[in-house]
């Protein structure tokens, strides 16, 4: 994997044993590519795709914490902590206050805190099957799958953990993932972040130094998001396409001739900016608990 981080950051060096993790989920997710290969293989294009529903429905990183849950890893009143959290983050993005950045931060991986990597890479697996799986978004899917006949590379890039968006990019076919690297210690999560959480400017930091390790030229790749929260990313590469956009992004691909896709069916486009791990609050029956806790907060 890229390195994350700004150079000359001694707080947030990755030490050896994160490093040889992630690495190995970077390998784990290599995936050999389903159907016709490519005559000509193209070395410098290249696909990065969003996650959060831009190719899944809702956000990854809530199905991971609700598939946790079910598992008995955390209470349900935790569980409306973190989804508030979480959306205040997808809310403000990198505006929120300093303190509510560093409080998110702080506690975006604070529920696998001791737990064994294996464990959690294994429960992660049954996860994704569980609750994710169905949730692929087809026509985003097929995106993918045009680039990959193409002979180019398909990266996922999101906020999600690393370990988790690697077995998504590996069931898809994809060749790999970038996402938020957690700190290992003696073969467990310490429930600490490695740099910061794979958001906004950091997405395109990581896809620029993937880019130079690849040698790719990104004036010949294609970005795909569904939020102007990844307008980094998306004004990075030479094509930009936006997926089931919010409302700002909408507004932005339309005034810079970017194309649209929205796969969205039964329901009317989102006219507002709704946080995708809030949606996902509301259809899995917490918005009592997370709203419980939006009202302490306020008074």
């Amino acid at each position: 994997m890229p390195r994350l981080l700004r150079r000359g950051s001694k707080r947030n060096a990755i030490d050896e044993e994160t490093r040889a993790h992630v690495a190995g989920a970077a390998s784990a997710a290599a995936a050999e590519v389903t159907g016709p290969p490519a005559a000509q293989p193209d070395r410098t294009g290249a696909a990065f795709f969003d996650v959060d529903n831009t190719m899944m429905m809702g956000a990854s990183l809530f199905w991971f914490a609700r598939g946790l849950a079910a598992r008995k890893y955390f209470s349900t009143r935790d569980m409306a902590g973190f989804v508030w959290q979480q959306a205040k983050f997808r809310i403000a993005g990198n505006e929120g206050s300093p303190d509510d950045v560093h409080a998110i931060r702080e506690s975006a991986l604070a529920f696998v805190a001791d737990r064994p990597v294996a464990e959690i890479v294994q429960a992660s697996e049954e996860i994704y099957d569980e609750l994710m799986a169905d949730r692929i978004w087809s026509g985003t899917r097929l995106l993918a799958q045009k680039h990959l006949d193409a002979g180019q590379r398909v990266w996922l890039v999101t906020a999600t953990p690393v370990e988790l968006a690697s077995i998504i990019a590996h069931r898809l076919g994809l060749t790999g993932a970038l996402g938020t690297v957690a700190e290992v210690k003696d073969g467990k999560y310490t429930g600490r972040l490695v740099g910061e959480l794979m958001h906004g400017e950091a997405k395109a930091e990581a896809v620029r130094a993937l880019a130079e390790r690849e040698g790719l030229d990104l004036s010949r790749c294609t970005a795909y998001s569904d939020s102007s929260n990844d307008l980094p990313m998306l004004t990075l590469t030479g094509r930009a396409i936006a997926v089931n956009p919010d409302t700002e992004l909408r507004a932005v691909a339309r005034s810079r001739g970017w194309e649209i896709r929205d796969f969205r069916t039964g329901r009317k486009a989102a006219k507002t900016v709704v946080p995708t791990v809030a949606a996902a609050a509301l259809s899995g029956g917490l918005v009592g608990g997370a709203l419980a806790l939006r009202r302490r907060k306020l008074s």
